[in-house]
């Protein structure tokens, strides 16, 4: 038997456990693939090239539109941040609905379980080969599977955030005797089990690949198993080490910080907010904001990073998600559009989500035909006027970008500061409104609202500026009023970045009930919102139904009970 076709490119899709043609394909059930037993396995796990020809056909199949097209869908089409756009396709309009079935196409999961099998693959093989090639060392080995094992956690994160149980395998499908029937594991148990894979490898993760930032975000770190790790503490519920994750990668940013300061003071963009070291919306001298929106979304690859997926012009594999869901040079205008309430009225000042002066409704979206549409991630650059003499809205100059290669952020700095406030009013206890708070309660809500305060100080121009701030004796009076002006600020900072609809469920499990999702959610429905919110009253419907073929290859997956009706071909 001879090895018929191995991709070795950055781009290609290797996969030695699933036949190429299915690899290539899309989205189909990844149980019910069968291994390729026309490759001599032994032949081919011989040297340290073949492990990282392996590794990075993970984070080429994690860049497929297939996965990226769930990130967005999954953590937001749901949420207050998203409707119909232009020519919306029938399966998301099905979805802004919410009328989900288990046969719309956004129900399947192969391609998540893909990346998983190739890392199980990696995880699987690489010690073979640090047994037998010299030039792949211990640490090397160490390193290999802590970013497999990472990348692994993060798809099992995606899936429990999405279907609540699933079925959890660990190892790569490379024998004929292998059973490919597995019943789904409990939320809670996929929960600790990823993160105590993370924890046994995060020390051995790589801490810098190189000198440029596009090194060092483009692949897991031991900052991006630290973020990830501090996010999966936040749905765990586990405050303390939630936070310490968070200091480990703010922290290190301080050092970034502090390193590039002493080496160029005068042609700096970061600048430190409280203590917090982000990229400047306006440059200094400039009447201009958008600089920090350039640098993130548009160039990529910023010093606010942390992880992100990295397009590169000059191969084959483009980010079509962004160019089809939210808009291209060529239609401008994509599927998914915002609801008129995020944007109408924000620079008269009176917008509900939006101060006047916030720069981030300017650069997220822009008005056409009286629809909201998204341009976050399709604009290279974005400048405009931080205020204008006639009172009126400020032009936005956004450059389109003129091909599809944007990057995909999965965390960034802002994103982590902001888990680190969520945890600390968590820690603070139960604060109903009128209470007495003790110093330690006082501090908790000091720390958080140090945090949301930096985040949204860069996002309204406010550096020295000791009129128009937050205020904290506003927010510190309850729990409550800590928390929402905590997702209010989450929902404007990382609006269209596939986190909203995770946010919204992680404050239903924490409430026990799903109030504040329906109140938030409901203003975007112009019709049926008395059945919308019975709909969205349970727990189960907070999550998606396995996919009808699933079910049928899958006798051991009992579907969701929220979507079973006399016509679903149910398990029992």
């Amino acid at each position: 038997m001879k090895i018929k076709s191995i991709y070795k490119s950055f781009a290609g899709f290797l996969c030695l456990a699933i036949s190429s043609q299915a690899l290539l394909s899309s989205c189909d059930d990844f149980l019910s693939i069968e291994p390729q037993n026309e490759i001599v396995l032994e032949n081919y796990w011989t040297e340290e090239a073949d492990v990282n020809s392996v590794l990075n056909s993970c984070y080429a199949a994690l860049e497929s539109n297939d996965c990226i097209n769930r990130m967005v869908v999954w953590g937001e089409l749901r949420s207050d941040n998203m409707t119909n756009g232009s020519g919306t396709g029938h399966a998301l309009q099905q979805i802004l609905k919410e009328n989900i079935l288990e046969t719309n196409a956004y129900t399947k999961w192969q391609c998540f379980y893909e990346v998983i099998n190739q890392c199980n693959t990696v995880i699987h093989y690489a010690p073979g080969v640090n047994a037998i090639d010299p030039n792949f060392t211990d640490s090397e080995l160490d390193a290999t599977i802590a970013e497999a094992t990472t990348l692994r956690a993060l798809c099992y994160f995606y899936l429990i955030r999405t279907f609540r149980d699933v079925p959890y395998v660990t190892s790569p499908s490379i024998d004929d005797s292998q059973n490919y029937q597995v019943a789904a594991t409990p939320f809670e148990t996929v929960l600790e089990s990823i993160i105590a894979d993370v924890e046994a490898v995060k020390e051995d993760a790589v801490r810098s690949y190189g000198e440029e930032s596009v090194e060092n975000t483009c692949r897991i770190t031991r900052w991006a198993c630290y973020a990830l790790l501090a996010d999966l503490y936040l749905w765990k519920g586990d405050w303390q080490k939630c936070i310490d994750c968070c200091d480990m990668v703010i922290n290190q940013k301080i050092k970034e910080y502090e390193k590039e300061y002493e080496e160029n003071p005068t042609t700096m963009t970061v600048e430190l907010y409280d203590i917090y070291p982000l990229i400047s919306e306006s440059l200094s001298n400039s009447n201009y904001a958008g600089n920090a929106y350039t640098e993130i979304f548009g160039a990529g690859n910023s010093f606010e990073s942390i992880f992100e997926l990295n397009f590169v012009n000059n191969q084959s594999v483009a980010n079509n998600t962004v160019s089809s869901f939210y808009g291209s040079s060529s239609n401008k205008t994509g599927q998914i559009g915002a609801p008129t309430f995020l944007y109408s009225d924000a620079y008269a000042g009176l917008n509900d989500y939006f101060a006047k002066t916030d720069c981030r409704y300017l650069e997220n979206m822009s008005e056409s035909n009286n629809k909201i549409y998204i341009s976050k991630y399709v604009n290279q650059s974005v400048s405009f006027r931080t205020s204008t003499t006639t009172g009126a809205a400020p032009t936005v100059n956004g450059e389109v970008r003129s091909s599809a290669y944007a990057n995909w952020i999965i965390y960034r700095l802002t994103d982590v500061m902001l888990m680190r406030a969520e945890a600390e009013i968590a820690l603070a206890g139960n604060v109903e409104e009128g209470m007495t708070l003790t110093e330690e309660q006082l501090q908790h809500y000091r720390n958080a609202f140090s945090c949301i305060s930096a985040v949204w100080k860069r996002a309204n121009n406010k550096r020295t500026s000791s009129t128009g701030l937050l205020v904290f004796d506003e927010y510190a009076t309850s729990r409550l009023a800590m928390e929402e002006l905590l997702f209010a600020e989450r929902q404007r900072e990382l609006m269209f970045e596939g986190k909203r609809w995770f946010d919204l469920v992680r404050i239903s499990r924490r409430d026990g009930e799903n109030t504040r999702l329906i109140n938030k959610v409901l203003p975007k429905f112009q019709e049926n919102t008395s059945a919308i919110r019975i709909k969205l009253s349970t727990q189960d419907v907070l999550y998606w139904p396995y996919n009808r073929d699933e079910l049928k290859q899958n006798p051991l997956l009992i579907q969701n009970p929220a979507y079973v009706t006399d016509n679903t071909e149910q398990n029992f």
